[in-house]
């Protein structure tokens, strides 16, 4: 459950090296873990869980190859949306919501609105998806091909100076 308005404590140390090792394999065991901080495993879980209660920690998920489960097409889209209020935003993004290649949409500054990211099969289905932005509330679309991974994503630097 999501920290709702309580105060949430300083990061420390510990935090810090338990959210490091987390965004690095996701998946690892908390009897690994708790040798790597030099704590017991009961009390590295209750570190782990309570990362997790203030929100620090969202979630924990496998990272899949997009390429080799068949989504050999990747873009980033910036979308101009045709309405500017909080009720077109939220038409929007529950549209978007139906679209299972869009794998991320981020509000953005600038001349554009939304940034989108989508994977596809082959350029005919991303040529589906975009064809039907218009419909759900865009005014201009922007499709820019991703050609390669110059960095992959990187885990979040955590420092306990940035609480």
């Amino acid at each position: 459950m999501r920290n709702l308005g309580r105060k949430v404590r300083p990061l420390d140390h510990f935090d810090c090296v338990i959210m490091a090792e987390l965004q690095v394999r996701g998946d690892l065991p908390n009897v690994e873990l708790a040798p790597r901080l030099r704590l017991s495993p009961a009390a590295t879980l209750r570190r782990v869980q309570q990362l997790r209660s203030d929100g620090r920690i969202e979630g924990i998920q496998a990272v899949i190859n997009h390429e080799k489960v068949g989504l050999r097409v990747e873009a980033f889209v910036l979308v101009t949306l045709t309405e500017h209020s909080e009720a077109g935003d939220a038409q929007f993004a529950r549209a978007l919501d139906s679209l299972p290649n869009v794998l991320r949409a981020d509000a953005v500054t600038g001349a554009d609105d939304v940034l989108l990211h989508i994977a596809a099969v082959d350029t005919r289905e991303l040529q589906n998806v975009l064809r039907t932005l218009p419909r759900i509330g865009a005014r201009g679309v922007t499709t820019l091909l991703l050609l390669e991974a110059v960095k992959p994503p990187a885990p979040v630097p955590v420092q306990t100076k940035h609480t």
